[in-house]
């Protein structure tokens, strides 16, 4: 129960966290932004940890694991998002990004040795079919793209489901979220700064306030819904937590229909919400 809350308290925040982003968007790049948002909450992070990890013991070999996992996300998996919104549109990158849970589960009964029992296999699908349905509709800005592109939101998908497997194998020898997301989200921050800095010439990104303001927002609620990400996999098996996680899209499509006024409520988006539900509601009965 532990980890099903968890779960979903980590889809609420990524969810919200993506409504919040567009903000920021008007007035910063995407790349430029994450060189605010995640050092944003690192510095909250680094602030608040004598606390979080007040009477606990660093567990030394685990630390290399989460360090790993903070070279590759968020860091490599906004990279290459960016990468794909340019070759393919938002659209294609969000529907193919969506199949992340699939990785997951897979990497999971592969390595971790998991179950995965016929009922809970069945919820995966269907909730990444409504997941897809969601996020796939037809624009005017869909634009031309050559086959080869689709590899880059299947990368992205790809870094997104083999995180929480390996999150999980640190989490067995340090048992401890909180160190574990300080120690990845130092190791982004400071490869997002040495790309900005690449990039740019400065470690600091550039932009107006209002939208470091809305970049730094983002970052203290992505970052907090990662840290609970990491606790879910370390309360639950991946199998269930990788698929709740992975509806944040419901969250952002309900926060967007209220505060952005291009959202609609149609048909595609009822049935598409209705059946990642109905396949959230088979994975906790199965």
């Amino acid at each position: 129960m532990a980890a099903v809350l968890l779960a979903f308290a980590s889809a609420a925040l990524l969810g919200a966290g993506v409504v919040i982003t567009q903000f920021g968007l008007k007035t910063i790049d995407p790349l430029s932004g994450a060189a605010i948002s995640i050092p944003s909450f690192t510095v909250v992070f680094v602030l608040l940890s004598p606390i979080l990890l007040y009477g606990d013991t660093i567990v030394w070999r685990a630390v290399p694991i989460f360090a790993a996992v903070g070279l590759v996300y968020p860091v490599l998996a906004t990279l290459v998002t960016f990468a794909s919104n340019r070759a393919l549109g938002p659209v294609v990158t969000s529907a193919v990004g969506n199949i992340s849970p699939l990785f997951a589960v897979a990497l999971a009964v592969v390595v971790l040795h998991e179950p995965l029992r016929p009922m809970q296999l069945a919820g995966l699908l269907v909730s990444v079919a409504g997941v897809v349905i969601l996020t796939v509709t037809r624009t005017p800005d869909m634009r031309d793209w050559r086959t080869f592109a689709l590899l880059l939101p299947l990368i992205t998908a790809l870094i997104r489901g083999v995180i929480p497997p390996v999150i999980k194998i640190g989490l067995e020898v340090w048992p401890n979220p909180v160190g574990a997301g300080l120690v990845a989200y130092t190791m982004s921050t400071l490869t997002v700064l040495c790309i900005e800095r690449v990039r740019t010439g400065t470690f600091i990104a550039r932009g107006p306030t209002a939208g470091r303001l809305w970049f730094a927002a983002t970052g203290i609620v992505n970052g907090a819904g990662t840290l609970l990400l990491y606790a879910a996999v370390g309360a639950g098996p991946v199998t269930l937590v990788a698929p709740i996680v992975a509806t944040y899209p419901l969250v952002t499509v309900a926060l967007s229909a209220l505060v952005l006024a291009h959202v609609r409520v149609t048909p595609r988006l009822v049935l598409g919400t209705a059946m990642a539900v109905a396949g959230v509601v088979l994975i906790l009965v199965g």
